[in-house]
């Protein structure tokens, strides 16, 4: 069974809502003229746009939990499920049952990896799943209930997911899960929800990155030995790498401080300027 991602709702408007949350922490206006000033157009789509950017450079990240997404999830494991469930704060899960669910037959949707196919091993998989799925449905038949007759399914077993995220959760799932480290079904996963919220605003969806992106980090906190192994290391400095860039320059070789340095420390005030 395919894995399937689908947003199915979201804030009504999201770059509105993320703005009027930031301008209520800036402004000296109250958050009904900020919005009666969207609403007249006194203020533009792109100034909302320049200042939300300029605000998450900050790192500010408290109004992006007033923004939120829903999506529907399909045909993925219960290994991967097991993974997901972890992120506990500003997500909200419902799953498929396999205590209510009762599998007609005993056939009951898989996953099998492209490391099982790619190694002859496939068919042996499918063979033992067969022998499960038989049993599971004689279990059922002999009255053992579905919660007992669970017992027996792997971890490729699909479920399904009904979930609503907020974008802080969102960025920080795609921060670990979109890293080449992460399992192959999770960044699967994040990169379909990444590409739906893409979708319906491009300006949020482009900072659902991996934590080493650009708009995120800009570099990688794995081990030295996994970013070699990264396919996209070459192009991601290490925070080693930083490390000892920094340490070189401050063994040695600091520029001592100049006249004009001394100027401008002793003379910059808040406006920008020196006098």
């Amino acid at each position: 069974m395919p894995i399937q991602v689908t947003l199915l709702s979201h804030s009504e408007n999201p770059l509105r809502s993320l703005y009027e949350a930031y301008r209520t922490c800036y402004s000296a206006l109250t958050p009904q003229q900020i919005h009666d000033r969207i609403e007249d157009e006194r203020i533009t789509e792109e100034q909302m746009r320049a200042f939300i950017q300029e605000r998450l450079k900050t790192g500010h990240a408290s109004p992006l939990e007033q923004v939120w997404f829903e999506f529907a999830i399909s045909g993925v494991s219960r290994a991967f499920s097991h993974q997901f469930v972890r992120h506990r704060v500003g997500i909200s899960f419902e799953q498929q049952s396999q205590r209510y669910v009762t599998y007609k037959g005993g056939r009951f949707p898989y996953t099998v990896p492209d490391t099982v196919k790619r190694a002859g091993m496939a068919d042996e998989m499918t063979e033992l799943f067969d022998r499960v799925s038989d049993l599971y449905e004689r279990m059922v038949a002999a009255g053992v209930p579905a919660e007992d007759a669970r017992f027996l399914l792997p971890n490729a077993t699909n479920t399904n997911f009904h979930v609503t995220v907020n974008f802080q959760s969102l960025l920080h799932i795609c921060d670990l899960r979109l890293c080449t480290r992460a399992q192959w079904e999770f960044r699967k996963v994040a990169a379909l929800m990444r590409a739906e919220v893409m979708k319906v605003e491009p300006q949020l969806g482009k900072y659902l990155q991996p934590k080493c992106g650009e708009l995120r980090l800009g570099y990688c906190d794995e081990s030295e030995k996994d970013w070699e192994a990264c396919p996209i290391g070459r192009i991601r400095p290490h925070k080693e790498a930083l490390f000892r860039l920094y340490d070189a320059h401050r063994r040695g070789e600091l520029a001592p401080l100049d006249d004009g340095a001394w100027h401008a420390i002793e003379t910059f005030d808040e406006g920008g300027s020196v006098r």
